[in-house]
């Protein structure tokens, strides 16, 4: 399982619901990215502490190996969006590469 590929999609979302004025907080649900429980609250707690995203509360619970989340009003940050940047520049410089390779071959 690609934990990138969430990140990215999560951010990705966030991103997308900039123009909304409401945020359906299921887009980023577990059961939306088919995660399971300690999974995206592992992932969602990454990118809290990392500061890609604002507006989640993580902490930690006797009860539970794992972050307890809760999904306030989620946003990206600028953090958050060079992120996103970066990761479709690179995309974009792979596809180059491979589309050079494939000519080369």
């Amino acid at each position: 399982m690609d934990n990138f590929k969430f990140i990215y999609k999560v951010l990705k979302i966030l991103e997308q619901s900039m123009d909304l004025d409401e945020f359906d907080k299921k887009s980023i649900s577990k059961e939306r990215l088919e995660l399971s429980e300690a999974r995206w609250c592992r992932i969602m707690a990454i990118l809290v502490n990392e500061g890609y995203i604002s507006g989640i509360e993580t902490w930690n619970s006797m009860d539970c190996n794992y972050p307890r989340v809760a999904v306030v009003r989620p946003e990206i940050t600028l953090k958050g969006l060079e992120y996103l940047n970066e990761n479709s520049i690179m995309k974009k410089a792979a596809n180059l590469a491979k589309g050079i390779s494939d000519i080369i071959s």
